[in-house]
């Protein structure tokens, strides 16, 4: 299977580093001309050297915001106004106990992980539609099919992804534009091994024996028994943003090596 997406347009929020730099990455090898976006212009401008480092022939430029506020999201829209695939992976996670997670913390979480999607969705998507093409991406979790009991306001955003992508490939039936979710699981990207390595450092032992300690404790039903790759999560990604995807829409897309214990 070639993927051939030359001409079109993709967004990929929160793609200087992890999962989202992996997608832009794989969208860049496609002939797509990319948007990187990130916080700062600094992790921008490092994201798409990254990029071009990969791929020397990618088409690829940047957009610095808070794309977790309605302020950012309209930064970016008016600097790119339209976009053939948006791929909504901006979001963030933090353990902690439900009792301690106050107000401003599940706030902050619905901001960043949910309503940043449903902000660009709401845009892109309408010119999409006229053009009669395009493809929407929420980047969810297994946490939103498996509430983890460590972070609940994390499991509860991508729970609430899950709906919002449904509920807009429903809205743009016919229009020639599929909406769907991808679910990773444990998965190596720049967060997580941050996360890890800290834990490595306080217990005086590898991240590679954390890691392992993570997937035996916490995700036994994994089938891989091992994080998955930020490429291996990118490959789906880039696959459903295709040409050869234009049957799957209003789809919860797992890549989490079996850790969801079902067969649908």
């Amino acid at each position: 299977m070639h993927i051939d997406l030359t001409g079109r347009t993709a967004i990929v929020t929160g793609s200087t580093a992890g999962i989202g730099l992996a997608i832009a990455t794989g969208l860049a090898g496609t002939g797509a001309h990319v948007i990187v976006t990130g916080r700062t212009q600094a992790r921008v401008d490092e994201a798409i050297a990254s990029i071009k480092a990969a791929v020397s022939s990618a088409s690829v430029s940047g957009v610095a915001g808070d794309l977790g506020s309605a302020e950012g999201a309209r930064e970016l829209i008016a600097k790119i106004p339209d976009a053939d695939i948006l791929i909504n992976n901006l979001g963030i996670f933090e353990p902690k106990p439900f009792f301690d997670i106050p107000d401003e913390d599940w706030m902050r979480f619905f901001e960043v992980n949910v309503l940043s999607g449903v902000r660009l969705s709401r845009h892109y998507a309408q010119g999409m539609a006229k053009r009669g093409w395009g493809r929407i991406q929420f980047v969810s979790s297994e946490s939103g099919l498996q509430i983890p009991a460590e972070m609940v306001h994390y499991g509860t955003t991508k729970t609430a992804q899950l709906a919002v992508a449904r509920g807009l490939a429903e809205s743009l039936a016919g229009t020639g534009v599929t909406v769907n979710s991808i679910l990773p699981g444990p998965t190596r990207s720049e967060g997580v091994g941050d996360f890890f390595a800290k834990i490595a450092k306080e217990q005086g032992v590898s991240q590679e024996q954390v890691e392992r300690d993570f997937i035996q404790t916490h995700r036994p039903s994994s089938l891989i028994k091992r994080l998955a790759t930020v490429e291996e999560v990118a490959n789906l990604s880039v696959y459903l943003a295709s040409e050869q995807a234009s049957a799957t829409t209003g789809a919860a897309m797992r890549v989490d090596g079996g850790v969801v214990r079902s067969i649908a």
